[in-house]
């Protein structure tokens, strides 16, 4: 089947009122920049819809196949369009419904005559497309209301468009249209469905991570860098910071307990990622922590970890199971890479018995006895900064 243009629908922007135009805006801006890669095509953006009409078959079936990535779009339908001749229109009715599974399915067809001189009325011509289509596949049954397959027909000046199939989109709010905010990305399974689920909340994303050789190998940089790529996949590029954190978790380890080297490592990953923040201008910190998961995810560690900034520190997974933050990261494509046997700094220094309640004012005791600063500064003057996907066009660049 030939299409002519895809119709996409907003879904929740279509709630945003006056500031409708600028998420509509972003979401086109978003779209061309995740198919920089293919030919030119045109995109027309309407109130409540935009079409998207690419020059080339080989371009509509990548934007096909590609769109359901891309936050923002409810859903989508391929549209196939055909003359205002009455035979065309019979054809091409049959083909579409010929490409779809009709297995025990329903059917309707939904007329919309914007071109008032066409030779029918709307109920006749709604009448004659179903008859064709109904002669032609006999198994069908016809039910008016939810239907398995409607086919929408609506008859314009220059054509006849027409559409039966939805496809769903990845909803949420268009990357970007909430502002930018900085990653914590470890190598597990649970950083990059935070990303995730912030991406899908309209945030654009740099990440850091924490890199600490030769205790971690650069299989375990290497995962990671996996994980940015597919998490730039959904509209918007992904830069990486990798801090070369060896020195400052040997100084940890030489100068603070055991039982609370965990919560004094994620106060000095904090302290880092917020310097970062803010030379990047990212709004917010993110990590992929679960309330009461492992020893440094319970509410007292989480105040003696968050002490360390007033930077919002932004936590989607904190109430989820684990079991459903695996579902995510096999849905998004990220589980396989992220159980990948390479362990990262935090499994590597994890103490044999962390406390889950430590006390604020004993840790930053235990912390005064070295001071930190200067070994921070030069781990974030000393970062190596990666950018997924690599650049494609010159004019995109604000999206980087």
């Amino acid at each position: 089947m030939e299409w002519k243009e895809i119709l996409v629908r907003y879904g929740e922007l279509s709630t945003k009122g006056r500031n409708r135009h600028a998420f509509t805006g972003r979401l086109r801006d978003n779209i061309r920049y995740a198919f920089a890669d293919l030919p030119k095509f045109k995109i027309i953006t309407e109130r409540d819809r935009m079409f998207i009409r690419p020059n080339e078959q080989e371009t509509m079936d990548e934007l096909i196949k590609r769109l359901p990535n891309i936050f923002g779009i409810q859903s989508f339908s391929p549209v196939a369009s055909c003359s205002l001749e009455l035979e065309d229109i019979q054809q091409t009715a049959i083909k579409i419904v010929e490409s779809l599974d009709r297995t025990d399915k329903t059917f309707k067809v939904t007329v919309k005559r914007s071109y008032k001189p066409f030779e029918m009325e709307t109920n006749e011509l709604q009448q004659f497309v179903a008859s064709h289509v109904l002669r032609k596949f006999p198994d069908i049954k016809v039910q008016m209301k939810k239907p398995d397959i409607n086919l929408h027909v609506e008859v314009r000046k220059d054509a006849v468009y027409m559409m039966a199939e939805v496809i769903p989109g990845a909803g949420g709010l268009p990357i970007g249209s909430n502002g930018k905010s900085l990653l914590m990305l470890s190598g597990g399974i649970d950083s990059p469905v935070a990303g995730y689920q912030m991406l899908r909340r309209g945030v654009r994303l740099d990440a850091i991570h924490f890199y600490s050789p030769p205790f971690t190998s650069e299989r375990s940089k290497e995962k990671v860098m996996d994980l940015a790529e597919k998490l730039s996949r959904f509209g918007a590029s992904v830069k990486l910071h990798v801090i070369p954190f060896t020195a400052i978790q040997q100084e940890i380890q030489k100068q603070i307990p055991d039982n609370v080297s965990m919560t004094t490592t994620r106060r000095m990953m904090l302290k880092i990622a917020d310097l970062v923040r803010e030379e990047t201008e990212a709004m917010a910190i993110i990590t992929g922590e679960s309330l009461g998961q492992v020893a440094s995810q319970t509410l007292e560690s989480l105040t003696a970890i968050n002490a360390v900034t007033n930077t919002p520190v932004l936590r989607p997974l904190i109430s989820m199971d684990k079991q459903d933050i695996i579902q995510i990261a096999q849905d998004i494509d990220t589980y396989e890479v992220s159980i990948r046997p390479y362990e990262d700094c935090c499994t590597i220094f994890t103490p044999a018995s962390p406390k889950t309640k430590p006390k604020l004012d004993k840790v930053e005791y235990y912390e005064s006895f070295k001071s930190f600063d200067e070994m921070i500064e030069q781990a974030v003057s000393e970062r190596e900064i990666m950018m997924f996907p690599i650049k494609k066009k010159d004019k995109f660049s604000e999206f980087l």
